[in-house]
């Protein structure tokens, strides 16, 4: 009798279309997507039902969407290998969302500082969405069983929640969901603003000279990295009382693969002028083949969009098994 083959762990992670993504972006998620593939069963979502707690104009985020499946395309997503597909095109995410939400204490929800960090940001618009955001996130990873979810520092209290209602859900309806845990990866170097590097890089910075877009072209790239703040001391040195000066070494260091004391030893004497050129050459480096294949996919609608609805057909046929069973579970009447 032949052995059933085991399944690899199925990761889940999810990117929303709110605008070109960031170096810091590419740096700690998406330039590791593609390395996950190899050893993970991988899913990986545009995530267009989220970007809607804040207010979107429709013609932008549709265009952005596509904009951000075509951006990971060319970063390295295999759609042979991987699902890739648009949170929307798949209505289980929705409708579990729903019988999650009535599985959540309010409580919870109260406490999750995201929650608090964006109705503070976005005081005209603390709406019911922007609330009940983490259950839509449970019912994102549940719906397909992950096994692992890679979670930075913000998410990890809403993976959190994600586990106990899972843990909820199965000790009051008999087991039917994977309790996820979080994926730690090899450790990147986070990405800090390049204006004022005790923040994280954020493309909705008002000060345009403090993130570096994947798109931006060499030009633009230089002049960021010229414009980051340092200080007087003219030294390539890491240290916690120099951020400006560290945090451009971290993304020299993990794009070129080079330790602080290798850098610190290629710029001795050398002040903070070239170390800057090298900072963005790096950068230009590693962004222009991915920029190609970018462009190239972006102008073939066809092939964009016939692998999303490929993704989405696929990656239905998986949530829609747990949303049958989940339903069953709680008595809703299925014909």
């Amino acid at each position: 009798m032949s052995e059933t083959p085991l399944r690899k762990p199925r990761i889940l992670s999810g990117i929303q279309p709110t605008g070109t993504f960031t170096l810091g972006n590419y740096v700690g998620a998406v330039r590791n997507w593609g390395a996950l593939q190899q050893e993970y069963e991988c899913l990986y979502m545009v995530a267009d039902l989220h970007a809607l707690t804040v207010r979107q104009e429709a013609a932008a985020l549709r265009r952005q969407t596509r904009e951000a499946a075509a951006m990971l395309l060319a970063a390295g997503i295999d759609p042979e290998r991987s699902i890739l597909f648009v949170q929307s095109h798949v209505p289980a995410h929705a409708q579990l969302a729903w019988v999650l939400s009535c599985n959540t204490q309010f409580g919870e929800l109260s406490r999750m500082t995201q929650f608090k960090d964006k109705s503070a940001k976005h005081a005209d618009n603390v709406n019911a969405g922007l609330f009940t955001y983490p259950a839509l996130m449970a019912a994102d990873i549940l719906v397909y069983n992950a096994d692992l979810v890679p979670v930075g520092v913000d998410q990890k209290q809403h993976l959190e929640l994600t586990r106990n209602v899972a843990q909820r859900f199965n000790n009051l309806y008999s087991p039917t969901f994977t309790v996820p845990e979080p994926y730690i990866g090899k450790t990147g170097a986070k990405i800090m603003s390049l204006q004022e590097p005790e923040k994280k890089m954020s493309k909705s910075d008002t000060n345009a000279n403090s993130f570096i877009l994947m798109t931006d072209d060499a030009d633009t790239i230089l002049r960021k990295c010229k414009r980051a703040v340092t200080d007087s001391e003219g030294v390539v040195r890491a240290a916690d009382d120099k951020p400006g000066v560290t945090n451009l070494m971290s993304i020299y260091g993990v794009l070129t693969g080079k330790s602080f004391g290798a850098i610190e030893a290629e710029f001795a004497g050398q002040g903070y002028g070239a170390f800057k050129e090298a900072v963005a050459a790096s950068i230009v480096d590693s962004f222009a083949p991915i920029q190609a294949e970018y462009a190239r996919i972006l102008a073939d609608k066809t092939y964009l969009d016939g692998v999303l609805s490929q993704g989405a057909a696929r990656a239905a046929g998986l949530a829609q098994r747990t949303l049958t069973k989940v339903y069953k579970k709680v008595g809703l009447l299925q014909l």
